[in-house]
């Protein structure tokens, strides 16, 4: 039954526009999104829309993390770097539009949530690909920088420093930012060289806030 929702979710994306491609698709198809939630919020997870797990936060709707996917233009042997694990969703979903060959690094403040991400990365088989580190993510994971592309699944008052020095050049950073906690610009930089960035935005979004040192007080 499960199965059934998530492929219709997935077809519906696509019709939208917000799936444009295969690893894309495929990862979508074949994450079960139920695994990373609540059990009371179990039978809504292909409801696209965001969901509560706990401690304020929020699981991202679908067509999000499509659109991040897509946005992020991953290929197989990328280094990522992703700012608030949550349950683990999103960086299964980026993983398994990677590949085996690929490596996503998760930065999550909450202790709880971080635990309970790793659980439920290791029982859908994602644990190898996926590193949970319990931290401020904007301050990035210096040990394994720089990355190929990193992204927040929360929202800063400003791009946190810190990524864009741990960026490759080349790679892309996606970060919600706005003044309004709860509604913000997804900017999408590329960085040209060590001291050059391109900055757009891709239009308006709805995040949690990023709590840290270069994002929003606790």
């Amino acid at each position: 039954m499960m199965i059934d929702e998530r492929k219709e979710l997935v077809k519906r994306l696509s019709e939208f526009g917000y799936i444009k491609s295969e690893n894309v698709m495929h990862a979508m198809e074949k994450v079960p999104r139920e695994e990373f939630l609540p059990e009371e919020n179990k039978s809504y997870a292909y409801v696209d829309q965001p969901l509560p797990i706990g401690k304020g936060q929020t699981i991202s709707a679908p067509h999000m993390v499509a659109m991040i996917c897509e946005r992020l233009q991953l290929e197989g042997d990328m280094k990522v770097l992703e700012i608030g694990t949550g349950f683990g969703y999103n960086a299964a979903v980026i993983s398994e539009a990677m590949g085996k060959k690929g490596h996503v690094y998760s930065i999550e403040r909450i202790e709880y949530l971080a635990k309970l991400a790793e659980e439920n990365l290791k029982r859908t088989g994602y644990d190898e690909n996926v590193t949970v580190i319990i931290g401020d993510g904007t301050l990035g994971y210096e040990k394994e920088a720089p990355y190929d592309r990193i992204y927040g699944t929360a929202s800063a008052p400003y791009v946190p420093e810190p990524l864009k020095e741990q960026l490759k050049v080349g790679g892309r950073l996606l970060v919600p930012v706005g003044e309004q906690a709860y509604f913000q610009d997804l900017i999408c930089i590329v960085k040209k060289s060590e001291t050059e960035f391109k900055e757009k935005s891709l239009g308006g979004v709805a995040f949690v806030p990023m709590i840290g040192k270069h994002g929003w007080p606790e």
